[in-house]
């Protein structure tokens, strides 16, 4: 569902490696006897360049929103590999309950299709309503939470946005009508990593 209407940065923590410069530091530190472990290494670099330089299982790629803090956060063989901000629905607090209601929905989802899209750069569909979706929306009707006539909705997506609106995302202000949305760039990022009834998406409170 689409809208009207942190700087972008990911930290990843590597362990350096040993190399001459490294070997160097840790000898001289060992003669003075000041010896310390060495320090992170920060770096920035794209999520399939990080894949391939770690040597790691594209296949295990999942993915994590925490609504709270407005992360959509990258995690492969369950490790945190690379965050990055995102919105939600004008609505962010609580789960959706049916259509309209500009709530992002929470749980544990797939993914139906992606595709480029005209208007919002790409659009990953999310798998809501999904089995666990749908046995909510009943309980919640027979508690008489949700109007009769109300229905549950659909077309929630990952999307970006329009050519030069990344700001959009910046000011961390919320404006979707229930999708995620991200910086192009960072849609471009995890968008190869997706593959339709397979890959994980969790969307936590």
């Amino acid at each position: 569902m689409h809208p009207h209407p942190f700087p972008s940065f990911i930290i990843l923590i590597v362990p350096l490696l040993g190399s001459c410069q490294g070997v160097a530091t840790a000898d001289a530190g060992l003669v003075s006897g000041t010896a310390e472990p060495p320090a992170p290494a920060v770096v920035n670099l794209p999520l399939s360049t990080l894949i391939d330089s770690l040597h790691l299982d594209h296949k295990t790629i999942r993915f994590h929103v925490d609504k709270s803090e407005r992360e959509f956060r990258v995690f492969v063989n369950d490790s945190l590999l690379k965050t990055y901000p995102c919105v939600l629905g004008e609505k962010p607090v609580g789960d959706k309950f049916h259509q309209g209601d500009r709530k992002t929905p929470e749980g544990t989802f797939t993914f139906r299709s992606k595709r480029v899209h005209d208007a919002w750069h790409k659009f990953i569909w999310v798998d809501y309503p999904n089995a666990e979706s749908w046995r909510r929306f009943s309980e919640r009707k027979a508690q008489g939470l949700i109007p009769d006539a109300k229905d549950i909705g659909g077309e929630i997506g990952i999307h970006g946005v329009p050519d030069g609106m990344d700001h959009w995302i910046d000011a961390g202000q919320d404006w979707t009508w229930g999708c995620i949305a991200l910086k192009n760039a960072d849609v471009n990022e995890i968008y190869p990593f997706i593959v339709p009834q397979r890959t994980i998406l969790v969307v936590d409170p």
